[in-house]
This record gives structure tokens, sequence and C-alpha cells, in this order.
């Protein structure tokens, strides 16, 4: 069976937008399965079986026969490579911790040839996956070894290096819960989240509404006590030093025991807690002021109880969680670094990962941890006799929920403390006897507020719910009856899309807003020209929608760009589609006919709005027959008031635009709203009636009046080489 070895990747492109398969990012691989497109899953001896064994939990995948098990099934019926590559490049994607779930594999006009389309939410990961999906398939179909585990091991990696990290990819999945729109920036966490002027942006725990003075504020610890002191909220008496013997003098006068810890230190780092003689205090001062990078250090009054670090969110504690003492116990054979490893870090929610609620520890590698083996005369190497109870950290793991648990003072005291920083997302670490008792019933303090607080604790508690932060940051940075979006206009079609889409952007400009445009004929923003070349394409898209000024947008989407690339946005406001068209320039894409290039065009109505409008040219059957896919309501425009489509839609009291008498009479059922000559255009517009009720009926569907669309005719400049610079 050497000549079944073989599954060829011809081409890979990256659909980064809305396309022809879904609405969402997919990678499109074209496939060549050679002779297997003779050899269906059922014929291959042991694929069935090698499959299951190295994939079991494709059980999950439902395919078409929408039950659990399905794919399998599939594959015992018989099924082809190209199809089974599309199901296990999901899978690897699964098992490397990005979850995906769409994909399609299609026959082309050549024999053996498959597009495979799967949804990837990382491009290089989707392609690394693809490549590793096709190797895993041959080695199946041939019986040949497979390493799994390091196929899975490098795409984790990969996953690691290059996605969102939880925290980030959290808010973003609640914002997209919310339908509100996200953009990646960069290669890290920094994300927008809805379009232009409404734009919100974040970066991880961070917001555009995080104060860099509030940061620098919780930077520098003494001035966070010295503010949450002098506004009533309770902080640990303390001192700032600058050499060992300051800092014993100040414990002396502070009183013991005592806690160190670097002035600008954050995350638990260099901290040291309950010391009490001069050793201690003197060691732990070198190890603050090492992890401090050479700063000042804190002493403070150490006050009993577990650390707890609550996470405000606006004016509001949205979560809370509690940490724990560490200990191991002496088993007489192992040290102290083996005992850590055996008993604490084989607990599966620790590890060093980003997924990991609690941190694996290494008292050999922590300087925080040695400190506090010195005070029991121990150090890593040492092997603490039978059952004897060493204890390994003071304090941290803060991984425990207890939101449920939380008295309202100590919510109250917390939510303060950040008010008082000046953070709109802080995480305030307090140190308390009883989470569920008042403030003033307890010894309790805030010894740190945090900003850029991490997440995960919340999110993926060691222990206790997992609590919704990101739809409570979604809700502190939009209002409830706001999605993020800006209006945007996408026209699809051959009839002169570019001068439409021109026309529509300065009837939108003429309005009040601040209109970019992106077609065919350059770049614009407010009729004044950026770039004079075709920019109907993603990229060229992507800039308007980044850009903070942009109120409205205008797209001309060709069915190659669709192809090629898919939408610069997720969803639209207006979709015009002019006509559906079958070009030669499509035949590289395998679109051979008007009937595959009627599923390219529908795209654009695809993508509108519940509350959007479709504007369709009823001239052409192949559009008309696009108002049964909008979601939103249609607007036809034509020459012929009389034609069929026209009087019906009109007649069940929805909106059409045509021509008569030379004018084009906008109409909402019977009632005729307005009639703009055609007399009282310029002749190069009054001879293309078709391209300016295009326009019309799209600014319309804006809710621009029709006073306006009438003033804006009469002052669009139709040559673009005119528009000012």
């Amino acid at each position: 069976m050497t000549d079944l070895k073989k599954i060829e990747i011809l081409r890979v492109t990256h659909l980064r937008g809305p396309n022809i398969w879904t609405y969402r990012p997919v990678i499109e691989a074209w496939v060549d399965i050679g002779t297997l497109e003779d050899y269906p899953s059922n014929t291959l001896p042991g694929l069935v079986d090698r499959l299951k064994a190295w994939l079991p939990h494709m059980v999950e995948h439902r395919c078409s026969e929408g039950v659990r098990g399905g794919f399998f099934q599939r594959l015992e019926e018989g099924t082809y490579a190209a199809h089974i590559l599309e199901h296990v490049t999901l899978e690897l994607q699964n098992l490397a911790g990005m979850k995906t779930g769409f994909g399609k594999a299609r026959s082309t006009s050549k024999r053996g040839v498959y597009k495979v389309a799967f949804r990837t939410r990382q491009e290089q990961v989707g392609r690394a996956a693809l490549e590793t999906g096709r190797q895993l398939l041959e080695a199946a179909i041939n019986g040949t070894p497979f390493d799994m585990v390091a196929a899975v091991a490098n795409l984790r990696e990969m996953v690691d290096d290059l996605c969102l990290g939880p925290s980030t990819a959290h808010i973003v999945d609640a914002a997209t819960e919310r339908k509100i729109p996200s953009i990646r920036l960069t290669e890290g966490n920094l994300v927008q989240l809805g379009y232009g002027i409404n734009q919100r942006r974040i970066w991880t725990a961070e917001t555009d509404q995080t104060s860099a003075i509030a940061e620098e504020i919780a930077s520098d610890k003494d001035l966070t006590k010295a503010l949450l002191k002098s506004c009533g909220v309770p902080v640990p008496e303390g001192q700032l030093v600058r050499s060992a013997e300051q800092a014993w003098e100040a414990a002396q006068e502070v009183g013991v025991p005592v806690v160190l810890k670097p002035y600008d230190g954050n995350h638990g780092r260099g901290v040291s807690l309950n010391l009490c003689t001069q050793g201690e205090v003197e060691a732990a001062y070198a190890l603050a002021y090492r992890k401090g990078n050479g700063s000042a250090v804190i002493v403070e009054k150490f006050i009993p109880g577990n650390e707890h670090r609550m996470l405000v969110v606006g004016k509001h504690v949205v979560a809370a969680a509690r940490g724990e003492a560490l200990w191991v116990i002496g088993d007489g054979v192992s040290n102290v670094d083996q005992l850590t490893d055996s008993q604490i870090n084989s607990d599966p929610r620790r590890g060093s990962g980003e997924d990991s609620p609690l941190n694996a520890l290494l008292p050999s590698q922590s300087g925080e941890i040695i400190l506090e083996l010195e005070r029991m005369g121990l150090t890593p190497e040492s092997i603490p006799p039978k059952d004897q109870k060493v204890l390994i950290q003071r304090n941290g793991n803060v991984a425990f929920d207890v939101t449920d648990l939380l008295h309202p003072s100590v919510a109250a005291a917390a939510a303060l403390a950040a008010r008082v920083v000046g953070l709109d997302i802080a995480g305030v670490d307090m140190v308390l006897e009883d989470v569920t008792k008042p403030m003033q019933s307890q010894r309790a303090a805030v010894i740190e507020v945090n900003a850029s607080p991490g997440l995960l604790a919340h999110i993926k508690p060691a222990d206790g719910v997992g609590r919704p932060v990101g739809k409570a940051i979604i809700e502190h940075l939009f209002k409830q009856d706001r999605d993020g979006r800006i209006p945007i206009v996408g026209i699809t079609g051959t009839q002169k899309t570019g001068r439409i889409a021109r026309l529509v952007a300065w009837l939108a400009h003429i309005s009040g807003k601040h209109v970019g445009l992106a077609c065919s004929e350059g770049l614009y923003l407010d009729g004044r020209q950026v770039e004079a070349k075709d920019c109907a394409h993603w990229e060229a898209g992507q800039r308007l929608l980044i850009n903070r000024s942009v109120q409205a947008a205008v797209f001309e989407n060709g069915s190659h760009t669709i192809l090629a690339e898919g939408l610069a946005y997720d969803k639209c406001s207006v979709g015009v589609v002019t006509d559906v068209s079958w070009q030669e320039s499509l035949v590289p894409f395998d679109i051979l006919d008007a009937e595959q290039a009627y599923k390219v065009a529908r795209t654009q109505v695809d993508v509108i709005l519940p509350t959007g409008t479709a504007v369709l040219n009823a001239a052409d059957p192949q559009v008309v027959e696009m108002a049964e896919l909008c979601d939103g309501k249609v607007i036809f425009y034509g020459m012929d008031p009389n034609r069929s489509v026209m009087t019906e839609h009109r007649n069940a009291g929805e909106r059409v635009v045509f021509v008569r008498d030379d004018q084009i009479v906008l109409t909402h059922g019977a009632k005729e709203v307005a009639m703009l000559p055609l007399a009282s255009l310029k002749p190069a517009k009054a001879s293309q009636p078709e391209m300016v009720m295009a326009a019309v009926a799209a600014a319309w569907a804006l809710n621009i009046p029709p006073e306006l669309i009438g003033a804006g005719l009469r002052t669009f400049e139709s040559n673009p080489r005119k528009t000012p610079y």
C-alpha cells in the first residue's frame, strides 16, 4: 500500500474575517489525497482503530450525524481522507488548549482535491495543527509510528506562546457573549473591543480607563499605605528602610513579629512573614532588597490571619479568594525538595503554565522558602524525620474562592482601597482572620493594592466555583445597551461598487459623522483621500476599524477579497449587493459558475445584524433570493416599480427605491416618503441611476433624512482625483 502514503497540502489560506465558510476566521487548505480517493476509511485496515487509540476524545465530534460519536460512526461507514484530516486538525487544536469546533471538507472540480476549512484562533497554531494532522493521518493510514505526546506538547507550547492568555481570553469571550467585536492589536494581550469611536481597549486586567498615575501609586507601597490610612482604610503600621540595621530598628519600634517586603514589589515576591529575631529580619531584608531590584524595603507589623485577594471592578468586589499555608510531612527518606514535589506539586491544579490556578514550588529555587526553612534549621536538601511537619509557605496560594462568604464590611473596605488609589480594576490584598466577620470585630488590614491583577485564581479557582469576572469587566466598560459597534456599510458586486461606496460614505459624512472608507478607489477619511490605490481589502478595512475618530465606515468587498481574506468586520448595519456575476478571475478559487458565485456574494448578507438592512437589486433574481437570508430588514431598489418583487415588498409595508419620471422615489409601504429629482444631479450621476439608487437606499437604511441625502447627491464630487487632500 505504498501508493497510499501521500497526502499533499497544495495551499493554505488564512481567512481572517467572515467568509464563505462561516462567520469566524478559518484556515482553508487545498488538499490532494491522491489515490486515497479510491480508499474510504472503512477499506483501510487498522485506520479506524489507530485513530480511536490516538485521539479518543474525537468521540465528542458529532459530525453530520449530530450525535456523540458521530464522526467515529462516519469512519466505520467509510469517509475520505480530507474529511478525516479536518477532524484530526480540530482535535489537535483542542488537545493543545485552543478550543475550536467548526470544520468542513468539500470536493473541488479536480478529482482527489478538496478544500478543507477549519476554525482556528491563531493562524500559526492552526497551520502547525494542519501539518501535524497530515503526518498523523498518514501514519494511521500506513500503520507507521507517531509520537502523539511530542506532537501535542509542541502545539501546546505554541498555544502558550502565541495565543491570548487565559485572563485576556476570558474577557474577550465575555465580550463575544455580548456580541461585542474584538481585534487583537499585538501578538501579546492588547485587545480592542468594539470598533472606531466606540472601541475600548484591554491589556489583560488593565483597560483604557486604568490611570497611569494610579498604577504608579499602586507600585509605591509606602505612598499607597499613607493614602489608605488617611482615608480610614486599616493598614498595618510600618516604616520604609534602606539597610538591614534600619530594618531591625524599625522592627523593634513597630513591635515584632513583623513583615518585610520590597518597596516596589508585586505578586508576593520577596515577602517574608512573622519575623521575630534580628537574624530573621536581616536575612529577610537581603531577600526583599534583591527581589525589589535594589530599592527600599518596607517593615510592617505582622497581622495574623490568611491572605485574601479581592478583585475590584469599578466600584464593586466581584470575586474574592483566600490563601493558605503549605506544609509537608517528613518521611525520614526524602529531602524537602523531594517532599514538596511529591506532596504539593503532585496536585493536578499546580503547574507552571497560565492555566494552572496554583504554582508549582521548588524550595531550592525560592528565596522566600529557603528563608522560612532556615528559621527551622533546615535547607532544601535537609531530610526531615518521619512525621515532622515542615512549613513550606506561610502564605500565598490565593486560589480558594470565598466570594459568597464575604462580609459586606470587608467588601466595602476593599472597594474603598481601590478608589483611593484610583484604579478601575484592582487586586486588593487583605489579611483577615475570618472573611465572614465584620472588619471591626477582627484584626484585619489592607496590605497591598495591585494594578493589572491576575484573574486566573477567580476564573479557575483551586477550590470553589469560577466567577464571571470577564463579564464584570465588560459590564464595567460597556453599558448594558452598548455593543461597541459603529454603523458599517458593506458593498458587494461588480456594478460600480467602488463609486457606490464613495457616494454612501459622502452621504454619511454630510449627516455629521466622521466616516472612513476603504474601496477600490482608495482609502478615505471624511472625504479626504489618504491612500490613492486599491484599498478594497482586509488590511485597509482594519485600519478604519481601529481608528478612534471613525464614527461610521464603508467597505467595498469584491468576491476576490471575500475568497482570499474574508471580510474586515464581523457584522454590518447595511449590506448592499448589486449583482451576482461570475468572472474569469474566480477560477483560481474553483468558483466556476454563477451558482458558486452566489455563495460568495451572499456572505455580505449573512453578516447583516438583526437590527440592520440588506439593500438588494430587484433586477437580479439571484440577488432577490438573498432577501430570505437576511436577519434584518430589506430594501429593494430597481428601475421598474412594477416588478413583482417590488410591489410585493411594498404591499408588505416594506421599503423600496425606484425611478419614476426622472425622480428617485423612496417609498415605505404605500407611502411615498421622498422624491429626489435626477435632473438636479450632475450628468455623470444622472446617467447611472442604478448606482445612485443603491447609494440612496443604503443611506436611507442608515436613517439619514431624505433632505440630507438630496443635499449629498448635489455636492458629491464623482472624480476621486478632485477629492481634497
